[in-house]
């Protein structure tokens, strides 16, 4: 069977999915981020042209890279191109989280036994099959939001990373907030990884209850007595957790599931499937504000009436909503240190990819993303009425109710981090204690 056959089947199975993702979207229990943020936006029209939009992400960087010869992607046989992408990219390996649910360009080659490996850094996501023709990469674009690409695992001498829109039948719906986006999601699956539509989450963040996460993936680590639905494969045994929640047995390896040595790593690291969840919406969240401001601004000059997705995106930024942890929470990888050690670090210390994994996610309750080349991307005018909001709740100047969870102590540390770490801040955060209105 020739892959332009495959990929074309893939194609009209994919569409099949779509539209009865579509039917049933109305089963996720989702919290709103803000009035309209689901409605698509029109991605070719005005001044968004995202099909003609230039990139100068890292992936077009490593391919000039690539072509002027001065790096080499390493081939090797058990995962081609893979180890070598990740080393290139920086992408942790300790990363890696395993997903069965058939719902990639590739979602043939996907079950139980053959899931699909996925590894991220701030920026980047890249999946890998084994023995699949093509590894799937998408791109945190500051302009553009989720751009895709694909790579042949032929080896090559100097093989090419492919720009491709035929993700966007999937990922640019109401799920991924109406614009080009990442999504993860938590659904029924059958034996084979077939997912049943009709269940489940289609939008999975750090606001879903861990015991309606990970549907149709593996997750590997100690959680305690908190259930969730990972692990799970077959109709009967999601049927046996909804009438006795079990805890899914805090599971460190996957060796007697499958065959482990067809992944650089045995694990699916519960933690890195956590800070996942929170980055695709946030990634989603941040292309929507710089879509609504960009059209704004294209047709009035002025960002004033974005009010309402500003304080939304501030509830996301500040994890109002996060949905408690119960008992500890610890990965089966090295991938929480690694992470952390990334930093950066204030005076004394700190950062906001310290992890609490007792009570929530993060010690220091704002998303490291802050750092990140979309946010830096946004329209100046939008960045500058978010700073000036995110100094008002941080100072204590808001103490509204919309904010109340955040505790004076938590508030201060973030405050400091920010001012320590955070070159671009307006110098109205710089003054000693904060005291001077912007």
């Amino acid at each position: 069977m020739t892959r332009d056959f495959y990929l074309s089947q893939a194609r009209f199975k994919r569409c099949v999915a779509l539209v009865l993702s579509l039917l049933f979207c109305g089963t996720a229990r989702l919290k709103a981020d803000f009035t309209g943020s689901s409605h698509l936006v029109p991605l070719d029209e005005g001044a968004i042209q995202y099909s003609n939009g230039t990139t100068h992400g890292p992936i077009e960087k490593l391919q000039e890279r690539i072509d002027n010869g001065t790096t080499r992607l390493k081939y090797e046989p058990q995962h081609g191109y893979l180890l070598s992408l990740l080393d290139q990219l920086k992408v942790l390996k300790s990363s890696q989280m395993l997903v069965f649910s058939k719902t990639s360009l590739q979602r043939e080659l996907i079950s139980p036994k053959t899931p699909r490996a996925l590894y991220f850094n701030d920026d980047v996501y890249v999946g890998f099959i084994p023995d699949a023709p093509l590894l799937e990469i998408s791109v945190a674009d500051p302009k553009l939001g989720a751009v895709f690409y694909t790579l042949d695992q032929t080896r090559q001498d100097k093989p090419r990373l492919v720009r491709t829109n035929q993700c966007l039948e999937c990922h640019a719906s109401s799920k991924s907030m109406g614009v080009p986006g990442h999504l993860v999601r938590s659904f029924t699956t059958n034996e084979i990884g077939m997912v049943d539509f009709r269940s489940g989450i289609d939008v999975v963040n750090h606001r879903t209850p861990l015991a309606e996460r990970w549907g149709g993936w593996y997750v590997t680590g100690v959680h305690g007595k908190q259930s969730h639905l990972g692990n799970l494969v077959g109709e009967a045994a999601f049927k046996r957790q909804q009438k006795q929640p079990a805890p899914g047995g805090d599971v460190m390896n996957l060796v007697s599931r499958l065959d482990t040595s067809l992944y650089p790593l045995p694990h699916s690291d519960i933690v890195a499937l956590m800070v996942l969840e929170h980055q695709t919406h946030f990634h989603n969240f941040l292309t929507r504000l710089n879509y609504e401001a960009t059209l704004r601004i294209a047709r009035y000059g002025e960002v004033k009436y974005l009010d309402s997705p500003t304080e939304a995106f501030l509830k996301y930024l500040l994890f109002t909503e996060e949905a408690p942890l119960t008992a500890p929470i610890s990965g089966s990888s090295n991938f929480a240190q690694q992470f952390s050690a990334q930093g950066p670090k204030d005076k004394q210390g700190r950062s906001l990819r310290d992890f609490d994994l007792k009570t929530r996610l993060f010690k220091y309750p704002c998303s490291f993303l802050i750092y990140s080349a979309a946010f830096d991307g946004l329209p100046s005018a939008l960045k500058e009425k978010i700073y000036r909001r995110l100094w008002e709740v941080l100072t204590g100047r808001d103490s509204g109710r919309e904010f109340a969870k955040l505790s004076a102590t938590d508030r201060r540390a973030i405050l400091k981090i920010l001012v320590d770490t955070k070159s671009d801040l307006p110098e109205y955060w710089k003054i000693e204690n904060s005291t001077a209105a912007p």
